[in-house]
C-alpha cells in the first residue's frame, strides 16, 4: 500500500452499497480515515461508524472535509453534488472498483465473478482458508453470518473478494487467480442489451490474470464453454461433466448437509465434501472453493472443515424461527431476484423440506430486468404452491409501460397458478401472515430490494 502514502482521507460516495462498504472497513482497518455518504443510515453503517468512520445522510457538497480521494459507488451519477464539488476542487475520482484493485497489490489475490453463487463461493474460500490459518482479507457483497461483516483485514498474504460483472468494472481487476461460476443473461442494460458485450467484459477480466496465474471454470455451462477458447490462461474446471478437471459424483442429502465427491482426473484422486447447504448451486459453489483451495495446496482436511462448518452469508437462504399464534415456524431470507436464482432458492426449500408448506413473497427488481426475463419469471413462480408478488422495486429506474407486479400475476394465473396474489404494501404482509399462518409451515422473503425490510418487520413480530 506505498503507492497510497500520500493519501490520508477517503471518501465513498454511496458508502452503503454492499461492495462499498466492504471496503470502506478494509481501508479503516489499514489505518485511513474513512467518510461516506448514502441516502440512508443501515445497521451496517452504524456498525462502520461505530468502528470510526464518518457517515453523513444524504449527499452534500460540504461532505467533502479535508478529502485526498473520492470513490464512487456504481448507482452515483455525474449530477451528484459530492461528485461535482470534487471536479471543482480537484480530487481525485476513481469507481469502487478501481479502489478494490489497488487494495489488491501485494496480496495473493483471488477474485471470483459469475452471475450467480459469487458471494457464496467467496464466503466458503474465506472460511476454508481461515480454518487453514492463513488470515485471509476478504471483500463479499454479504454478510458471513459467523462474523455479521461482509469484510475484514485479514494479517495473512490472501485477499479474495467478489468481482463484480453489473457495471463492468470488474475489468480493473488484475487478480493472480479467477474463478467464474456461470454466465447468464443478468445486468445485460450495462452491456447495450448484447449479450455477446457481456461475454467479451468476461475474456477482458480473465485475461487481466498474469501469465503466472491460473482460472477456475464452470465445466457445465454452456456461456462459460463459449469464451474458454478465447482465453490464454492455464483453466482448471470442474462440474459433472466428465470433461472436467474435477468431476462432482455421488451427491446425496442427509440430516441437513449435503454430500458430494470431487474426482480430481489427473491426479487420480477422490476428495469427499459435505456442505450444510442445500441445492445443486451450493455443490457447484463448493466445488469452485475446494479447486481453488487444493490449487492453492491447502490441506483436504482444512478444506472438509472449513466446507462442513460454513455458517453460510446474510440474505442467502438465511433462517430465522419464529413463532406465529403459537405455533414454530421458519423464516427463510433471500437474496436471489433473477429467474435462476430464484428457482434454486425453490429447489433447495423442496430439497430440505419436501413435505412443507411454502409462500413465498417476493419482490421483483428492476422493471428492466423483469421486462427482459418476463417469460422466465412466469415459468419459474409457477412452481411455487402460493406465492405472494410486492410491486416492483425500481432500483432508480423509469417504470416500463405494461411491466409490473399485477401483470405478472394475471400471467402466473393464466398458467393456472390460483393462489397467487399481489399487494402492494409492505405493512400488509404481517396482516396477511397473521390470518393465515395456520396454512403454512415456511415463509420466504425474496429478492435484492426492499423485500428485506419485509424480512426485518417480520422477525421483529414474530422472531423467538
Amino acid at each position: 500500500m506505498n503507492a497510497f502514502k500520500k493519501i490520508k482521507k477517503i471518501h465513498f460516495v454511496g458508502i452503503g452499497g454492499a461492495g462499498m462498504i466492504g471496503i470502506a472497513r478494509v481501508l479503516l482497518q489499514k489505518g485511513y480515515k474513512i467518510s461516506g455518504s448514502d441516502l440512508s443510515i443501515s445497521s451496517d453503517l452504524e456498525r462502520l461508524k461505530n468502528e470510526g468512520a464518518k457517515v453523513y445522510l444524504g449527499h452534500s457538497k460540504s461532505n467533502l472535509k479535508d478529502v485526498d480521494l473520492l470513490v464512487l459507488s456504481s448507482a452515483i451519477q455525474g449530477l451528484n453534488p459530492e461528485v461535482r464539488k470534487a471536479k471543482e476542487l480537484g480530487i481525485t475520482t476513481i469507481p469502487r472498483a478501481e479502489m478494490l484493485g489497488s487494495i489488491m497489490r501485494g496480496y495473493d489475490s483471488i477474485a471470483i465473478a459469475g452471475s450467480h453463487g459469487k458471494t457464496t463461493t467467496t464466503s466458503m474460500l474465506a472460511k476454508i482458508f481461515s480454518e487453514a490459518n492463513l488470515s485471509p482479507t476478504y471483500v463479499i457483497g454479504g454478510k458471513v453470518l459467523s462474523t455479521e461483516n461482509n469484510s475484514d483485514l485479514g494479517s495473512g498474504t490472501y485477499l479474495m473478494a467478489e468481482a463484480d460483472e453489473s457495471d463492468g468494472s470488474f475489468t480493473h481487476l488484475h487478480p493472480n487467480a479467477a474463478v467464474v461460476t456461470n454466465i447468464d443473461d443478468d445486468h445485460l442494460v450495462h452491456y447495450d442489451n448484447k449479450f455477446e458485450n457481456l461475454l467479451n467484459a468476461f475474456v477482458t477480466f480473465l485475461e487481466n490474470v498474469p501469465f503466472f496465474g491460473y482460472i477456475v471454470l464452470n465445466n457445465d455451462d454452456k456461456n462459460i464453454k463459449k469464451i474458454s477458447k478465447s482465453i490464454s490462461r492455464k483453466q482448471i474446471t470442474f462440474g459433472f461433466s466428465k470433461s472436467s478437471d474435477f468431476q462432482i459424483l455421488e451427491t446425496a442429502y442427509k440430516n441437513g448437509f449435503q454430500s458430494f465427491i470431487l474426482f480430481h482426473k489427473h491426479k487420480d484422486k477422490s476428495y469427499k465434501f459435505k456442505i450444510p447447504c442445500p441445492g445443486k448451486h451450493n455443490i457447484y459453489n463448493a466445488s469452485a472453493a475446494a479447486v481453488v483451495s487444493i490449487e492453492e495446496g491447502l490441506p483436504i482436511s482444512k478444506v472438509k472443515k472449513g466446507l462442513k462448518e460454513f455458517s453460510g452469508v446474510g440474505r442467502r437462504y438465511e433462517k430465522h424461527n419464529l413463532i406465529i399464534n403459537g405455533e414454530n415456524k421458519l423464516l427463510i431470507d433471500d437474496y436471489g431476484h433473477h429467474p435462476l436464482e430464484v428457482l434454486s432458492n425453490i429447489n433447495a426449500i423442496k430439497q430440505e423440506f419436501p413435505s412443507k408448506r411454502v409462500c413465498i413473497i417476493f419482490q421483483p427488481h428492476r422493471f428492466s430486468r423483469t421486462a427482459q426475463l418476463f417469460n422466465e419469471f412466469v415459468s419459474v413462480l409457477s412452481k411455487t404452491k402460493t406465492l405472494i408478488m410486492l410491486d416492483i422495486y425500481a432500483a432508480s429506474e423509469k417504470p416500463i409501460k405494461g411491466i409490473n407486479s399485477k401483470s405478472l400475476v394475471y400471467s402466473l394465473k393464466q398458467t393456472g397458478h390460483h393462489n397467487c396474489y399481489h399487494i402492494n404494501s409492505h405493512d400488509k404482509i404481517n396482516e396477511y401472515i397473521e390470518l393465515n399462518s395456520n396454512k403454512f409451515d415456511i415463509f420466504v422473503t425474496q429478492g435484492a430490494g426492499s423485500v428485506s425490510k419485509v424480512c426485518e418487520s417480520i422477525k421483529e413480530e414474530w422472531k423467538i
